[in-house]
């Protein structure tokens, strides 16, 4: 009999008894895995961020375990991320987890809501608070695991033909916008459009839509969206700390051994951290460049805010009253926004505000 038969037939007293365990352990210590990003290689941030972590795999594995990663739409199309990680189509996939809203919810709470957390909070409630607990369950239904794998920080709020000045500007405004943040433009009178980051351009130049939000001023400078749309409006209040997600399929992270397993969290979070701290070096120097280049930067006036804050709120009320997931998940999530800004009001706040009105 060879070792494939004992392999198959004896199970692993079998395999052990017959002496073939050798051969068991060097055929799992090896291995070579896909990853399919949601972004194209353009991004070198965010695209960025699963090649690090591939990089860190092998590197911390000594070379036995690899992960080849692909671009949007190279074996996978980003609305299938989702479905080709459950199926195990491929191993992993990186993604911004709102982008999948349609199937629940629920998904946006994993990466970005309007007026939601920030960063350094996200951070927090995943990893010392119920948020990685709560999604992972959450996740289990589509047989994913998932690990945090980067955030852009809070995102500028868009570019627009015409300046934002009151609430009843978003009437009719046909307004390309990522993810969860749709559902409260609809509700401000806007007409949110799901465009690709590729084709923004041409269809602000066309005036097919008046206004487009991307990332922040390093990506966005690629694109050339001041070009066509001078008016950079910001904050991003439906960005405030977008978190990215490694996504796993389950069957394949649970025959990892523990080693593997280890490694797979920490070159995670290695990625995690340089993502954010990537965009955090980069954004100054080409909001510069942008301004001298004519952009105007313009904050979103206060009752505009304000307007979308209550909208926003009013939205969710409404998820918990129909979705069973979305509640569970979210009463955690606004407990520990409220506790989070009442500490970050005292401190982050405080001082971010002096710093960055002091002449340094």
């Amino acid at each position: 009999m060879d070792r494939r038969s004992i392999i198959k037939n004896a199970g692993l007293a079998g395999v052990l008894a017959a002496g073939a365990a050798p051969a068991l352990v060097h055929a799992q210590a090896n291995l070579r895995w896909r990853l399919t990003s949601a972004f194209p290689k353009a991004l070198d941030t965010i695209y960025g961020a699963a090649e690090t972590f591939a990089k860190k795999v092998k590197e911390l594995s000594g070379g036995k375990f690899e992960i080849s990663v692909h671009a949007a739409g190279e074996l996978v199309p980003t609305p299938g991320l989702v479905d080709a990680v459950k199926n195990g189509t491929v191993e992993m996939g990186h993604t911004a987890p709102y982008y999948y809203f349609g199937k629940d919810e629920t998904f946006a709470l994993g990466c970005a809501i309007p007026f939601g957390l920030n960063s350094r909070q996200m951070s927090a409630w995943m990893y010392d608070g119920n948020g990685l607990k709560l999604m992972r369950e959450f996740y289990k239904q589509y047989d994913i695991m998932s690990f945090p794998m980067g955030n852009t920080g809070a995102q500028m709020g868009g570019w627009f033909r015409k300046e934002i000045k009151t609430v009843n500007d978003y009437k009719g405004l046909k307004f390309r916008v990522g993810g969860f943040a749709g559902k409260v433009i609809e509700r401000l009178g806007g007409v949110p459009q799901n465009i690709p980051g590729g084709e923004i351009y041409q269809a602000l130049e066309k005036g097919t839509i008046d206004a487009a939000e991307w990332v922040g001023p390093y990506d966005d400078q690629k694109l050339g969206f001041f070009k066509v749309a001078p008016f950079y409006h910001y904050p991003g209040w439906w960005e405030g700390g977008p978190q990215l997600d490694l996504y796993i399929n389950q069957k394949a992270y649970d025959s990892l051994s523990p080693e593997y397993k280890a490694i797979v969290e920490c070159a995670a979070a290695y990625a995690h951290t340089e993502m954010q701290a990537k965009y955090d070096a980069r954004n100054p120097g080409a909001l510069k460049q942008l301004v001298a280049n004519k952009a105007k930067l313009v904050a979103f006036p206060k009752p505009v805010m304000d307007a979308a804050f209550k909208e926003s709120m009013a939205l969710y009320s409404e998820l918990s009253a129909k979705n069973p997931n979305w509640k569970k998940v979210y009463e955690d999530y606004s407990k520990f926004r409220a506790e989070s800004n009442l500490w970050f009001r005292f401190t982050e706040a405080r001082f971010d505000s002096f710093m960055q009105g002091a002449k340094l």
